[in-house]
């Protein structure tokens, strides 16, 4: 077990195999469990920093679980077509996290929306930056 565990992670910085369960966890865990047993009345999906609710959530939220589902595999197989898609997707997390700041009513403005926003911004270059480990199949990708 401990080897399959190993060859699991084997191929990718750590900071992308967190990245790759935390697709993994939406995935298989948190969107199914959304999509099928959350009351509609209490849904929610964001777009960028657009709150969505109800029936309009439960309508876009097959994208979302599209999205974390071509984010395990890709991150699996280290694909080259992860880049610069997930780069992409997580500056698009970035812009939402400040819009939301700006409209939501819970929102603190702009200050707590650059605060918001920034630690997913860095990891939108560190995505973008990241290209060459997806240029090639290593570790998992050969398994």
């Amino acid at each position: 077990m401990t080897e399959a565990w190993a060859r699991l992670f084997q191929g990718r910085p750590a900071w992308l195999s967190v990245i790759m369960l935390f697709c993994a966890y939406m995935t298989f865990i948190y969107l199914p469990w959304d999509f099928v047993w959350k009351p509609v009345a209490v849904d929610q999906e964001a777009w960028f920093g657009v709150v969505l609710t109800g029936w309009a959530a439960k309508a876009t939220e097959p994208l979302h679980w599209a999205i974390y589902a071509a984010g395990t595999y890709g991150l699996y197989r280290m694909r080259a077509w992860m880049w610069p898609w997930a780069s992409l997707y997580v500056l698009q997390i970035a812009i939402g996290m400040f819009v939301w700041q700006l409209l939501d009513d819970r929102g603190r403005g702009w200050p707590m929306g650059v605060v918001a926003a920034l630690p997913f911004l860095v990891l939108s270059v560190m995505l973008w930056r990241a290209r060459p480990l997806f240029a090639r199949p290593t570790g998992a990708a050969e398994a």
